[in-house]
C-alpha cells in the first residue's frame, strides 16, 4: 500500500518548526520532501539597521544551543575589516568558550538520540553530564545560555580560575569515558539500530555539500579548526576524527570521538592560557569592503559574511549555518530505509531549524 506520511511541521517535542512528507510503500520509505521556512525571523534584516555592537547580541540569538559560535563569527568578520587582532589571552579564551558549547552541543545531542533509540537511562546520563558544562561556562560567563563572551577585538570576561576549569573538564571527560563512549561505540542495541541506517555515501556527501559532523561520517575530512585555523586553533593539537561507513552509527561515533577532542583541546588551552589583556585596539570604525568568517561550529561550518558602506551599521550580513548545508542530504538517508528508522535518520544530523529560519 502507497501514502503519504507528513511528519511536522509543528512537533511536541520540539520548537522548530519543519516538514518532512514521506512517500511510503508499505512500511519503506520510497522518497522523501523537505520543507523548511515556516518561521521568518528576518535576522539579517534586522541587523542592516542597527550598529555593529547592536548586531552582536543579535546573532547570539539565531541559536541558544551554539549562541557564542554566532558571536565569534561575526565579531571575526568585523575584525578583518576593521584590521584589529585581538590579544592573545582572548584568542585562547574564545577556543575555550567554543569547546565548551561543542560539548554542550553533542551533550545534548547524544541524549536525544539515546532517547530515540529507547536509551532513556543513557539520557539522563548525557544531561547529567552536559549540566556540568553548562556550569562550567557559567562559572566563567555568568550564564548558562547565550554567554555574552565575544566583542569586536577580544572578549567581554576573562576565565579566572584556570585551575577549577580544568579539574572540571577531567571531570566531564571521565564520566564521557566511563559511561557515554562504551556505549555508543559497542554496545548491541546501539549497532542493531544505528549500523547500515540511513546512509550517506562520500559521493552523495560531496556532491552535496554537507559539512562538520555529517560530512566527516561520510569520510570528508574537513574540520575549519585545522583546515583554516582561527582563534588559537593554530597552536593546539587534536585530530578530526572521520569515519567512512556514513550510517547512523557512524555519525553518533563521530560526535562522541569529538567529545574526548574537545577535552583535550580544552586542557591544552587552560593550560597555556597566556597573561595580557583581554581586548586589541578600540573598535572605532569600520572601512568600506565585505570581508568573511568560517567557524567550525558543534553541526559544522558557519559562514558568516560582512559588508560595510564606511558608517556605523553593516549594510550587508549574511549567515549560512552547517543545517541549511546538511538538510538536503536528509531525503538521501531515508530512500529505502524503515518507516520507524525515520526519526532516528532525521536527528542523526543534529539539525537546527532555529538556524536555518533565521
Amino acid at each position: 500500500m502507497s501514502y503519504r506520511l507528513p511528519i511536522g511541521p509543528y512537533h511536541p517535542a520540539l520548537e522548530e518548526p519543519y516538514k518532512l512528507e514521506l512517500h511510503c510503500e508499505g512500511e519503506t520509505v520510497l522518497s522523501a520532501d523537505l520543507h523548511v521556512g515556516f518561521n521568518f525571523r528576518s535576522i539579517e534584516r534586522l541587523a542592516e539597521r542597527r550598529n555593529y555592537l547592536q548586531v552582536i547580541p543579535l546573532v547570539e540569538r539565531i541559536c541558544g544551543i551554539c549562541s557564542n559560535v554566532h558571536t565569534l563569527s561575526f565579531c571575526q568578520a568585523v575584525e578583518r575589516l576593521a584590521a584589529i587582532d585581538p590579544p592573545e589571552r582572548a584568542l585562547f579564551i574564545r577556543v575555550i568558550i567554543a569547546e565548551l558549547e561543542r560539548l554542550h552541543s553533542h551533550l545534548l545531542w547524544a541524549g536525544i538520540a539515546a532517547k530515540l533509540m529507547g536509551f532513556k537511562t543513557v539520557f539522563m546520563g548525557c544531561f547529567d553530564i552536559r549540566e556540568r558544562v553548562m556550569d562550567a561556562l557559567e562559572a566563567v560567563s555568568g550564564n548558562r545560555v547565550n554567554y555574552a563572551m565575544n566583542c569586536i577585538g577580544g572578549v567581554n570576561r576573562d576565565v579566572k580560575d584556570p585551575g577549577s576549569l580544568l579539574a572540571a573538564v577531567e571531570a566531564i571527560e571521565r564520566g564521557v569515558t566511563r559511561t557515554i563512549i562504551p556505549i555508543f561505540t559497542t554496545d548491541r542495541t546501539v549497532q542493531s539500530r544505528c549500523a547500515g541506517v540511513g546512509v550517506l555515501t562520500f559521493e552523495q556527501a560531496t556532491q552535496h555539500g554537507v559539512v562538520g559532523p555529517t560530512a566527516r561520517a561520510s569520510g570528508i575530512a574537513q574540520d575549519i579548526r585545522s583546515a583554516a585555523p582561527y582563534a588559537a586553533y593554530g597552536r593546539l593539537q587534536f585530530d578530526v576524527p572521520v569515519e567512512t561507513a556514513g550510517d547512523v552509527r557512524a555519525r553518533v561515533v563521530v560526535r562522541a570521538l569529538e567529545i574526548l577532542e574537545s577535552s583535550r583541546i580544552l586542557r591544552q588551552a587552560l593550560k597555556q592560557l597566556p597573561a595580557g589583556p583581554l581586548r586589541g585596539r578600540a573598535f572605532v570604525e569600520v572601512p568600506a569592503g565585505t570581508a568573511i568568517s568560517r567557524i567550525e561550529g558543534p553541526r559544522g561550518e558557519v559562514f558568516y559574511s560582512a559588508t560595510s558602506d564606511g558608517s556605523d551599521i553593516p549594510s550587508r550580513v549574511r549567515v549560512r549555518t552547517p543545517t541549511f548545508a546538511n538538510m538536503p542530504a536528509v531525503r538521501l538517508m531515508l530512500v529505502n530505509a524503515e518507516l520507524s528508522d525515520a526519526p532516528l535518520i532525521q536527528a542523526s544530523i543534529d539539525p537546527c531549524y532555529s538556524c536555518t529560519d533565521r
